[in-house]
């Protein structure tokens, strides 16, 4: 019986992280396309923290401010 082969396709992105792919190497390691701070940053803009919709200051934290 003939094996069916794998065709690589490319992920599904937002586009603000068209590019981005991600791979697990044998040793369980993940690398990705994208750095880090990249995807972090992207995630704080586009993501709803359910621990932290309850804060008062929120929008300052997600605007980079800083309240003393």
């Amino acid at each position: 019986m003939a094996k069916k082969s794998k065709k690589e396709e490319n992920p599904k992105v937002h586009k603000d992280l068209d590019g981005f792919k991600m791979n697990i190497n044998s040793f369980g390691e993940i690398s990705s396309s994208f750095p880090i701070d990249k995807i972090n940053e992207f995630l704080n803009q586009n993501v709803e923290d359910k621990k932290l919709k309850d804060r008062e200051d929120i929008e300052d934290i997600k605007d980079g401010k800083k309240k003393k």
